[in-house]
């Protein structure tokens, strides 16, 4: 395993995943050139934009940008594996994760550098101030008749940023502002690809804990989401096919005891005895191949895994 650097000397490349939103990128970039403490390397992951994005990332001169335009839409997972192995490969102490919609307040990453932790994250908030930090303070994989296993926020647990301590544990995390030091890549992988998008970042939040990593939120390290939050996806549709069936491999992987594991058999159940009422035969058939593709994925994707 590599050796720590010592505090206050660690180096820090910022991973950002894009595709189709090249003005919020935009903002995002100018978030980072504000920064009181630069970032080493900004490395871009384009997911196959077919809009002005290039551009964008053509014209910035005040950033560190190391730029991959993937030739295929690789989904957010994927993006995200991408970014943090180059960044990984190319030596640098921690990752910050970031999506193409928030912009950190300029004190952001000199927040997190401040603290000696291995896994971090930023508090977001939306463009009110209201506290809008999703990251799980308690995340159940061992009650099989908890059906969601998320079962407290911060923003569900905390009225405001100000009633926060300075580090609040967290159980799973969104690459966000997730803050990762190389040492931890070496020891659990890099985020899985093959889930496209969703719960890749909950699943490496797992891993990371059962390495016996804590998480920590810190309170003073803002982010600014730049859209609302839509919780509420069509579980018909194909964004519905993907938040079943990685819903159901962060249980079959990670469930502490068998009724854990078996839970994802019996949500396709009910939702399949559900269907004539609720969801109809799209649900149905999205919840019945989510299920199937889950149990070919009980194990880590081969590249996800911890660098030789």
């Amino acid at each position: 395993m590599t050796a720590p650097a010592a505090p206050g000397t660690e180096t820090v490349a910022v991973v950002v995943v894009t595709f189709n939103r090249a003005d919020l990128l935009a903002g995002m970039l100018d978030g980072l050139a504000a920064q009181t403490h630069r970032p080493d390397a900004v490395i871009v992951v384009d997911n196959a934009s077919t809009d002005h994005t290039r551009a964008v990332l053509e014209a910035r001169t005040d950033l560190p940008l190391h730029v991959t335009h993937s030739p295929d839409n690789l989904g957010g997972a994927g993006g995200f594996h991408l970014g943090v192995r180059a960044a990984y490969d190319a030596g640098w102490d921690r990752v910050w994760l970031m999506d193409d919609d928030v912009v950190p307040a300029p004190g952001c990453l000199e927040a997190l550098m401040a603290v000696d932790e291995d896994c971090l994250i930023a508090v977001r908030e939306d463009l009110s101030g209201a506290l809008v930090e999703k990251a799980a303070v308690d995340f159940d994989l061992r009650n099989p008749l908890a059906i969601k296993p998320k079962r407290a926020s911060v923003d569900s647990t905390y009225a405001d940023r100000a009633s926060m301590p300075e580090l609040v544990e967290v159980h799973n995390v969104a690459f966000e502002g997730f803050m990762v030091r190389r040492g931890v890549i070496e020891e659990i992988g890099f985020p899985d690809p093959s889930f496209f998008i969703f719960y890749d970042d909950a699943e490496y939040a797992v891993r990371a804990r059962r390495a016996g990593r804590r998480i920590w939120a810190v309170r003073d390290a803002v982010l600014v989401r730049q859209l609302d939050f839509n919780q509420q996806h069509d579980l018909s549709g194909w964004k519905g096919f993907y938040m079943y069936r990685n819903l159901f491999v962060v249980h079959l992987r990670h469930g502490e005891n068998v009724l854990v594991r078996l839970k994802p058999w019996l949500i396709t159940l009910v939702v399949v005895l559900l269907s004539p009422v609720r969801g109809g035969r799209a649900e149905a058939r999205n919840v019945i191949r989510a299920m199937a593709s889950a149990r070919g994925m009980r194990r880590l994707t081969a590249s996800a895994r911890p660098p030789r």
